[in-house]
């Protein structure tokens, strides 16, 4: 059986009276090295040598002062000492005992658990805010898992069921399997392929582990090859889409492609936003040393209470409507995760309930 170890109350205790005792040795040997000159040096000094038995008796007097003194003071020291070190160490147990109490909380799944400032100083202050901040990214990141999960399940549910339907009528013989069934089955596993492609890209975007081929490119052939790849999508339904280059931005260091993908997520989102007869406009401008791409439409608009949360994965502010068009829910959670492995910033600004809202995505000069 392994012997039980001290705690950290009783090791406390035991250093300081360890140094309490050797403070009681070192007051007693320095004493009795010094007092004794000192003493006989003053008699001297005042005439008041003696010698034979006056002397003795004068030393022995002043020893046994000396002695009584000592250990009084001593003992009464050490003993405030021990009650101060006492207190002290029971808070300081206390205050240890409630941390790991909390993380073993934490680490059961218990992430609203929170450590109170024990106030016994700056380190401890930022030990108990140190152990909050963990439990509270803690507690959204659990948060963000399940939604992600439910969101993921909604996903996958809707195209599977679409083609279990379509296969059992087949098999039931209520359709016959032609080229418009094969249609629906095809869009339906393409839906689940594209989910499966986007979930590894967000994954290993922010991971860390996307290869990223930067290259010098000008920057508005960029949002040209995007305007271009979207355009026949915004014209089978019916949205007007523009691009405007504003004074030709300079060449920037990136990956084209990634930047491309950026972008087109981008577009994407615009057009299931934007009701026919709309206008989606993708700019491309000089923004310091660097370049910044916008793609603004003139739809419903965002919430203020969405922005914070665009980029958050499988997120939604109108999720009906995304079901509808097929979307994901992470593009924008790619786009992100991109845009950052090129060391630039993204974001979307707008007023709410129209008229229509801006995405932007900022690269550095420098590419780095």
């Amino acid at each position: 059986m392994t012997p039980r170890r001290t705690g950290l109350a009783g090791r406390l205790m035991l250093a300081q009276g360890l140094v309490l005792v050797a403070m009681a040795l070192t007051t007693w040997l320095v004493s009795s090295a010094v007092a004794p000159s000192i003493f006989h040096d003053h008699l001297r000094r005042a005439g008041m040598a003696h010698t034979g038995s006056e002397s003795e008796h004068v030393e022995e007097a002043f020893w046994s002062a000396l002695l009584v003194g000592l250990t009084v003071s001593l003992l009464i020291a050490v003993a405030a000492a021990l009650a101060v070190s006492a207190y002290f160490s029971r808070r300081v147990q206390r205050s240890v005992g409630a941390v790991t109490t909390v993380a073993g909380q934490i680490g059961a799944g218990r992430h609203s658990a929170r450590v109170s400032d024990p106030g016994l100083g700056e380190e401890f202050t930022t030990l108990a805010e140190t152990i909050n901040s963990l439990a509270a990214r803690l507690e959204r990141s659990e948060t963000a898992r399940r939604r992600m999960l439910s969101d993921l399940a909604h996903e996958m549910r809707t195209p599977l069921a679409t083609i279990d339907a379509h296969l059992e009528a087949v098999e039931d013989g209520v359709r016959d399997l032609d080229g418009s069934t094969l249609e629906v089955i095809g869009t339906s596993t393409a839906r689940l392929r594209r989910l499966a492609e986007d979930i590894g890209a967000v994954s290993s975007a922010e991971e860390g582990r996307l290869t990223v081929d930067r290259a010098v490119v000008p920057a508005a052939d960029v949002a040209r090859a995007a305007w271009a790849a979207a355009a026949d999508r915004y014209e089978a339904q019916g949205v007007g889409l523009a691009v405007d280059v504003e004074g030709e931005p300079a060449a920037v260091r990136i990956d084209a492609d990634r930047i491309g993908q950026v972008l087109g997520n981008l577009l994407d989102n615009a057009l299931r936003h934007t009701p026919a007869g709309g206008l989606v406009t993708l700019s491309c401008r000089a923004h310091g040393s660097g370049v910044e791409y916008a793609v603004t439409d003139t739809g419903s608009g965002i919430a203020p209470e969405h922005l914070d949360h665009l980029f958050d994965r499988f997120y939604r502010a109108d999720t009906a409507r995304d079901r509808l068009h097929g979307g994901s829910g992470i593009g924008l959670s790619i786009a992100k995760a991109l845009v950052e492995a090129h060391g630039g910033s993204i974001g979307a600004a707008s007023a709410g309930g129209g008229p229509g809202s801006t995405f932007w995505v900022r690269i550095p000069g420098d590419g780095a």
